[in-house]
């Protein structure tokens, strides 16, 4: 669909990006995740929807980094339109508001999907699946899960040490199954917990069957340590934490994510 496209960067919660427009359009702030599945065609997450009046006004909900795409619904005509953006007022705090859906779009308008509180997943997507063990969860699951965040990739992290047999399995298959990218920290606690080995197993067997890409982070390992573990992911490219930050690593997967949308 032809429209305009802006890249706005990135915008702290509360700052307000102005459309003004000379025709009525459709205006949609979205990350650049769902922006890149928006030009694929495929179903994704925006804040705004059908405007007829001028200038036009969107409160960035999050941190992190935002795309603006103004269309005309299909019909033909020229888009003309300028975008800028104001930041947070000062002393901003801000307050929680309320997920709504926008009835007279074709598309949903909500937030960034939440990790399930229930049985089911409910249909929610995200772009990547951390599987990781507890022991390095504080030093490179959660930094990397709030890094990704930032860059606008939806991320699936459990909370809690999930075991096979335990109740929450189903909800990690869900996830495994709910995720395109599946991100596995590779470390020794990893190597002996049979979870994990259950989490990796899933994830395996998604990429053979080109169903989820795999990608690697090694955690205090050597090349030897994870070749002795599994030729084949000694063989696939990785990124090793004692290599690269947090969000060098960050950035590269965002780059992925947002690449093969």
């Amino acid at each position: 669909m032809q429209h305009l496209y802006k890249d706005l960067g990135n915008l702290k919660k509360g700052s307000t990006v102005v459309v003004t427009l000379k025709n009525q359009a459709n205006v949609q702030l979205m990350s650049r995740s769902d922006y890149s599945n928006y030009k694929a065609g495929r179903r994704y997450r925006y804040h705004g929807g059908k405007v007829t009046r001028s200038p036009h006004s969107i409160s960035v909900p999050s941190t992190g980094h935002w795309v603006v795409a103004i269309d005309l619904g299909g019909l033909g005509g020229r888009i003309s339109a300028s975008v800028a953006v104001q930041p947070p007022p000062r002393g901003f705090l801000p307050e929680a508001r309320e997920t709504r859906r926008n009835p007279a779009s074709d598309v949903s308008l909500r937030d960034e999907p939440a990790e399930p509180a229930g049985d089911v997943l409910g249909g929610q997507t995200w772009d990547v699946f951390i599987s990781h063990a507890s022991e390095d969860k504080a030093a490179v699951a959660r930094p990397l899960r709030e890094a990704l965040k930032a860059r606008g990739v939806s991320v699936w992290l459990d909370e809690a040490e999930m075991r096979i047999g335990h109740s929450l399995r189903r909800k990690i298959d869900e996830g495994i199954r709910s995720s395109r990218f599946g991100i596995v920290v590779l470390s020794e606690p990893f190597f002996k917990k049979g979870w994990t080995n259950h989490e990796l197993d899933g994830l395996v067997t998604r990429t053979v069957a080109g169903q989820q890409s795999l990608l690697p982070i090694w955690h205090d390992l050597t090349a030897d340590q994870v070749s002795s573990y599994s030729p084949s992911l000694a063989d696939k490219v990785a990124m090793s934490t004692g290599q690269y930050s947090i969000d060098e690593i960050a950035d590269q997967i965002a780059d992925v994510v947002n690449g093969d949308a």
